[in-house]
């Protein structure tokens, strides 16, 4: 079976809030081993986490060979502070503070560096992001560093001019990547940056109540959309559901991504989607280790 290639291990698609408050007196380990069980009972072997700031996915790498799971994991998610990311990671306030957390989690053992370089969508009106980004030089200098250490790049990242800027600096992978023009798709098929662009946080949502269905509907049109052109182009598109996000269960919620892809690019190429999602998960596992 495919791998999970975005994963967030400290949250349980049902609660954030309550999910991270288990661990705040310090990390529950039953908790981890019950969705590394999840994840084998379903015969996900591989599986990236997106990090946290409680120490969670870094327990969690110390486990997953006992379960026979191959897991990966930046330790925690950098974020500017004042922007979005508090949720998964560390902040800083300047490039200097930003090469800090660089070697801080290189050393605990970080596989990859995980940057938070825009906001996310708001459900309830599409087009808009909960917060514009940082800006282009900002997030060519964060890749600029962590590559210069040795170190592949994850970045959350929503919105066209930010991914256009991340694209232009070299990144390894882009996660979620909503509302991108022709352009900039057309660059990410020519360049080496895989997509991971979780389908689930969004098509999960039509019929739950929480937003309205038909701004849902839009969003998740739109970057099926994206999916199916980028697709044609050539781009390298990978299998993550943002598992653990709201609606998006461990294990379920990688079946569910599946089928969102095929949608999305159709079922007379799934054989095709097959190859292409196997190219992105190997390339992963090769270039996204420490």
């Amino acid at each position: 079976m495919l791998g999970e290639c975005h994963a967030h291990i400290i949250m349980n698609g049902k609660n954030y809030k309550e999910a991270v408050a288990l661990h705040k007196d310090g990390v529950r380990e039953e908790v981890i081993r019950a969705h590394f069980r999840t994840w084998k009972e379903m015969g996900i072997t591989f599986v990236r986490d997106g990090g946290d700031a409680l120490g969670v996915s870094r327990r969690a790498k110390a486990l997953a060979l006992e379960y026979g799971i191959d897991y990966r994991t930046p330790i925690f998610a950098i974020h500017k502070k004042g922007h979005y990311g508090g949720i998964v990671g560390h902040a800083f306030s300047d490039l200097k503070e930003y090469h800090s957390l660089v070697l801080r989690a290189k050393k605990e053992g970080a596989d990859f560096i995980k940057i938070m370089i825009s906001g996310i969508m708001s459900f309830d009106a599409f087009g808009v992001l909960t917060e514009e980004g940082l800006p282009e030089h900002e997030i060519y200098e964060m890749i600029r560093i962590a590559h210069g250490e040795g170190m592949a790049v994850m970045a959350h990242g929503n919105g066209d001019r930010q991914v256009r800027a991340a694209i232009e600096a070299g990144l390894d992978t882009l996660e979620h990547g909503n509302y991108l023009e022709q352009d900039t798709l057309d660059q990410l098929a020519r360049s080496r940056t895989i997509w991971i662009p979780t389908l689930s946080p969004t098509g999960n949502l039509l019929g739950c109540g929480r937003f309205p269905d038909a701004q849902v509907r839009r969003i998740l049109e739109r970057q099926m959309e994206g999916i199916s052109y980028a697709f044609e182009k050539g781009a390298v598109i990978g299998l993550g559901s943002d598992s653990g996000a709201y609606l998006v269960p461990h294990g379920q919620g990688l079946l569910d991504e599946y089928e969102w892809m095929i949608k999305a690019v159709g079922k007379d190429r799934e054989t095709a989607l097959q190859k292409r999602l196997e190219e992105a998960e190997n390339r992963i596992k090769k270039e996204m280790k420490q």
